[in-house]
């Protein structure tokens, strides 16, 4: 559209967000200002908080004051953090009241993956000795602060301790003169303010929660974490996860707003990495050039044979890894899935060794083969080889997560390109060496 029709056409929130992965950041801004009031709240509340520290920065005054009043606590401690610079940061602060300033301060002294950090402080709340009607009436009154979630009430004593929980269902449900102590549950699921974002997303996945309350080794409360702070964790964790499995660090923000700097630092460490590993499969394969010089037909299989180990290496470490990150695997499963995938690749490298062996068959039918290397010999070497690998590379690749998990570093990093070339490397040795049994004579 050209600037005439941008400023006089009212764009639909389906039509901002079909046009906001191509837009920068100061036309956000503008195509952000043709919304109207209602729409522009919705929106700017479900975008992540890397497009909101964006746009607010390049809002005049009046309108970063808005929409900085506009956030929950723990999505204003979101975009403060991402704004880098100190002048505008303190100067944002500055348009928050001044008890939201308290609560951010207190968000603000933990770390960003820590449940402190992703928690609202503001929640429902009531003391045990309430009867029922006395606490919907306390909590409506609550309600009119902005509260992060109305599922649950906690019921907390005068030093802020956590005693139970009641459920909005289970507040109405019950007779008026009942007591909430009466109704609670005394036996809460808690979170502790200094548990990973990972462990509380894993926490979410095994109970049906909506809400969780994070608690101090006092259990004094802090706050609540939401299950759609749970849902952003994850998908971050996730898409960090596949993006370092994919052979690459992980990037700071989405594909589009990425600068050329960025995703070529972000990939050409790995890449020179992943080329070095590769100068060695080089090597390797130079070292057994006699061989390779005496019996031609060996080098036809050679990328059949590196993609044999290869792939099932990457089979094998996406699944470990996919596991590991949802808590399905611990360092202490490493012998279960040692056996595991012992047994399931002998499988796998029978079934391709019996192809291997069929691929041979066939190229001697055809009169593909040498008559200086003899049909079995060849065939035994092939399908050995195949079942080798598979074998060999489903270990390597299920136990280099663990080893890396061990080093405390992020098994994701145990890219499928990675692995891929370190086992090209290995599996050359293990081919020309299989080819040496069983080709001796071809080969003297």
């Amino acid at each position: 559209m050209t600037e005439a029709t941008k400023n006089t056409h009212q764009i639909s929130v389906d039509e901002l967000w079909e046009l906001w992965p191509t837009l920068n950041d100061k036309e956000r801004v503008e195509w952000f200002a043709q919304l109207d009031h209602t729409d522009a709240e919705d929106f700017f509340s479900s975008i992540p908080c890397e497009d909101q520290a964006a746009m607010i920065e390049l809002m005049p005054e009046r309108e970063q004051r808005h929409w900085m009043r506009t956030l929950a606590p723990d999505d204003t401690v979101d975009v403060l953090q991402i704004i880098e610079d100190e002048d505008t940061r303190s100067n944002l602060k500055g348009f928050l009241q001044s008890k939201a300033r308290k609560e951010i301060d207190a968000l603000m002294a933990y770390k960003e993956d820590e449940a402190g950090g992703l928690m609202s402080p503001r929640f429902a709340r009531c003391r045990p000795d309430m009867t029922v009607d006395e606490a919907i009436l306390y909590v409506r009154r609550q309600m009119r602060e902005e509260l992060e979630t109305i599922y649950y009430v906690y019921v907390l004593d005068n030093q802020q301790h956590l005693l139970g929980i009641v459920s909005f269902e289970e507040l109405f449900k019950s007779e008026d003169s009942k007591k909430i102590s009466e109704i609670m549950d005394t036996e809460p699921t808690t979170v502790h303010e200094d548990m990973d974002q990972e462990s509380v997303a894993l926490l979410f996945a095994r109970e049906d929660f909506f809400a969780l309350p994070v608690v101090d080794s006092d259990n004094v409360m802090k706050g609540i974490i939401t299950i759609d702070d749970i849902v952003d964790v994850v998908q971050d964790e996730a898409t960090e996860d596949i993006q370092k499995m994919g052979g690459m660090s992980a990037l700071d923000t989405d594909y589009l707003q990425s600068t050329f700097r960025e995703l070529y630092t972000k990939r050409v460490g790995w890449l020179i990495i992943l080329f070095c590993c590769t100068l060695l499969t080089t090597r390797v394969m130079d070292h057994y050039s006699d061989a390779m010089s005496k019996a031609i037909i060996l080098c036809v299989f050679v990328p059949l044979i590196m993609a044999s180990g290869g792939n099932t290496g990457s089979q094998a470490t996406t699944l470990v890894t996919r596991a590991m990150a949802l808590g399905e695997i611990r360092l202490r499963d490493v012998l279960r899935v040692l056996k595991r995938e012992l047994v399931v690749s002998s499988g796998l490298g029978a079934t391709l060794a019996v192809i291997g062996f069929i691929v041979i068959l066939a190229y001697h039918f055809l009169g593909m083969l040498p008559d200086s290397v003899g049909f079995a010999p060849l065939a035994a070497t092939i399908a050995v080889s195949v079942g080798v690998l598979v074998i060999y590379g489903s270990l390597v690749g299920s136990m280099l997560p663990f080893l890396l998990k061990l080093c405390h570093i992020d098994p994701a990093s145990a890219s499928a390109p990675f692995v891929t070339t370190i086992l090209d490397a290995s599996g050359i040795i293990i081919y020309f060496t299989i080819a040496k049994i069983f080709l001796a004579s071809a080969l003297s």
